[in-house]
């Protein structure tokens, strides 16, 4: 794709911004239906998800199939207007499934088999689990390949967790023995001579259970890097099925943002489309948010995606559920479009009657009713998203920073023991993200296996994992003129956690121009000092502290400490690499600083917002054609001013014609495209 044309819609059926959510029929009488067809109308919705956790009513016994009342829904949509996500519904398998394969449930940190229950309870490598979720979505596809409303396939729901039993555990051993072909080379780089786990023969080998084998770092690695192969290994069964006979029809499954337990990046390489599950904690600001979308737009290296779920009006699960308020849901929507969303979608339409989630928030509550306040914010979205038509999907965002993000690595950094038990890798990734986000600056997420040259600036927060080709295209990248920051902590081990034997910064040393020493931790509430070198000032700084020296010629301290017994050496670094440039941040400072750092490494670049920061408010671009779509976001929860400067702008909203001073209400939106 050239670097001005846009991506096409997900389907060709609805080039649309997709406006909908999770429809559970099944939970409800027949004479509800079409009451929800019409409300669903009233309320703009053009997209439906069914079918997600619907396997017993799709198959109540092992040879009996039910769709007529799935073939009624899907024709109720398409008569009414709406287009169908259709869902395989494999996250949860029968009772009668559970009980006739007990081999298919999920056994836990112990190895003891889950009874029936909850949901993603079944073993990711069972081969009765796999049989029966691939019939049914070779059924479902068989039955509707050619039914007009159906646009998306999306694949079980939010898979999770991780399964420990003897299944696991045989397939875990054949998936190692083709990685590392000898136990001789599995013992090395796992470094069993230590406590004398040497392993002398593979079937010794087991999963990390709980009072067992769990301090064996490199196997614990291992078994995440396997466990998100089992899981793709579901999605794929599952995929293969469908697109064998649907081969135009894309196919999805729901991620859930920063979700430590599997890999999203090897996910998203199977998938035709990112689609996630936004459910952001009440803690969460506005900027912490928007790198989570972030995120998911960058897993496929920039495609827009779809924010399959989020609550119209409060969770349920958190210690506090607090409501959305007024204007809040019509803001974060519009704040997943400006970070590359081509949806709005929610969980759910209609408040379940029972179970644990029947306090959650939907579009229909519990009393049936279309006059309440979520109903008609809902409504004013979906008559917005149905103006915006055409004029938004498929386009770009663009970014000349890239921020580092590897799950392999957050993975290896929580399991080391020292210098500090809590690392708080995404926090710190959160930490240097914000600076760019405040001066309204693009940020893409980049990945081991990400394309670098179309950055300006790579930063990578606490990179103790460094994988040695990532290694090869971080070299080049700074080699050919780009800008490196790396932080405290990194370079400290190979991809299966070996410590390198030249110390740290290890295959970034030469890079970085720099050696550590040692590492102090501070404990909570205890801080040291970033002393800059050039008499601008002094600001705090804490949780870990390298110790470090310079070790070429090109490198200069731009930073010492200001206290304790490291008092005068460096902590804030630049070295001079072939046509590039590289920093080190040897501790973890305030946001002042970052705030400053960043920002003259952004001058250098020639880096700017062509809009100035406003405290509260966001401006964020997509780019469609030769048109860049503004989008300003007041996040504020009070009317806020802003300055568009001499250009006229229309509002894509409200079609009206701005410039100068523009007031944004509270949670106000403006999307705006220069007048010609």
């Amino acid at each position: 794709m050239s670097s001005t044309a846009s991506y096409l819609p997900v389907s060709n059926k609805a080039p649309f911004l997709w406006h909908g959510g999770d429809y559970n029929p099944e939970q409800w009488p027949h004479e509800v239906w079409q009451e929800d067809f019409r409300l669903m109308q009233q309320a703009g919705i053009t997209v439906a998800t069914v079918g997600v956790f619907s396997w017993v009513s799709l198959q109540p016994a092992e040879h009996i199939f039910t769709f007529d009342w799935l073939d009624e829904i899907l024709d109720g949509l398409h008569a009414h207007g709406i287009k169908a996500i259709l869902a395989t519904p494999s996250a949860a398998q029968p009772q009668w499934m559970s009980q006739a394969y007990p081999q298919m449930l999920r056994s836990d940190e112990r190895g003891q088999r889950n009874p029936h229950g909850g949901r993603v309870n079944y073993c990711p490598n069972s081969a009765e689990y796999r049989y029966f979720s691939g019939n049914m979505a070779r059924a479902l596809a068989e039955r509707y390949q050619n039914h007009p409303a159906l646009i998306l396939w999306h694949i079980s729901n939010e898979y999770a967790g991780q399964c420990l039993c003897e299944t696991c555990a045989s397939k875990f051993r054949v998936w190692l023995q083709a990685k590392y072909g000898s136990l001789d080379e599995l013992n090395h780089r796992w470094w069993t001579p230590f406590w004398s786990h040497t392993y002398t023969d593979w079937s010794q080998i087991m999963p990390p259970l709980k009072g067992g084998e769990t301090l064996t770092h490199g196997l614990n690695v291992d078994y995440f890097r396997f466990m998100t192969e089992s899981a793709l290994g579901c999605y794929r069964n599952e995929r293969d099925m469908i697109r064998a006979i649907t081969p135009d029809i894309p196919i999805t499954t729901n991620l859930m943002g920063a979700y430590k337990p599997l890999d999203y990046r090897r996910f998203a390489k199977e998938m035709d489309v990112i689609a996630w599950d936004c459910y952001p904690k009440a803690t969460h600001a506005a900027g912490e948010i928007a790198l989570m979308h972030d995120t998911m737009r960058s897993l496929k290296d920039g495609q827009p995606f779809l924010l399959m779920e989020q609550t119209p009006s409060s969770q349920n699960w958190a210690w506090v559920n607090a409501l959305k308020r007024p204007g809040v849901l019509r803001l974060w929507s519009y704040l997943a479009v400006a970070h590359g969303a081509d949806s709005v979608l929610y969980f759910q339409w209609r408040r379940g009657r029972g179970g644990c989630e029947k306090l959650h928030g939907a579009v229909i509550e519990h009393a049936g009713r279309s006059d309440t306040r979520v109903f008609r914010e809902v409504s004013q979205l979906g008559a917005e998203l149905q103006k915006l038509g055409d004029a938004i999907i498929g386009a770009r965002v663009e970014a000349k920073v890239g921020v580092v993000f590897d799950w392999d690595n957050w993975h290896a950094l929580d399991d080391a023991i020292g210098p500090v038990r809590e690392k708080h890798y995404y926090q710190t990734i959160t930490q240097h993200y914000l600076p760019f986000y405040r001066q309204n600056i693009t940020v893409d997420i980049v990945f081991a296996d990400s394309d670098l040259s179309r950055y300006d600036i790579i930063v990578a927060p606490m990179l103790y994992m460094v994988k040695a080709e990532f290694a090869k295209h971080i070299e080049a990248f700074v080699a050919n003129g780009g800008t490196l920051v790396a932080t405290c902590f990194s370079g400290i081990v190979d991809e299966t956690d070996l410590a390198f034997e030249n110390g740290y910064p290890g295959p970034l040393a030469a890079i970085l121009g720099i050696w550590v020493e040692e590492f102090d931790a501070l404990f909570e509430g205890q801080t040291n000092r970033i002393v800059m070198q050039d008499g601008s000032g002094a600001f705090s700084c804490g949780h870990l502290a390298d110790i470090l020296h310079l070790e070429t010629e090109t490198a200069e301290v731009l930073a010492t400490y200001g206290e304790d017994f490291y008092a005068g050496m460096p902590v804030v670094t630049k070295n001079r690499y072939g046509k590039g440039q590289a920093y080190y941040i040897g501790t973890q400072p305030e946001a002042a600083f970052l705030d400053t750092f960043y920002g003259k490494i952004l001058t250098g670049h020639g880096l700017k917002s062509p809009f100035p920061p406003v405290d509260g408010v966001e401006f964020s671009l997509r780019h469609k054609d030769d048109r860049a779509l503004i989008f300003v976001l007041n996040h504020n929860a009070q009317a806020t001013t802003v300055d568009l400067g001499p250009q006229t702008f229309r509002d894509l909203l409200t079609d009206a014609t701005l410039t100068g001073p523009v007031q944004l209400e509270a949670y106000g939106v403006c999307i705006l495209v220069e007048q010609r």
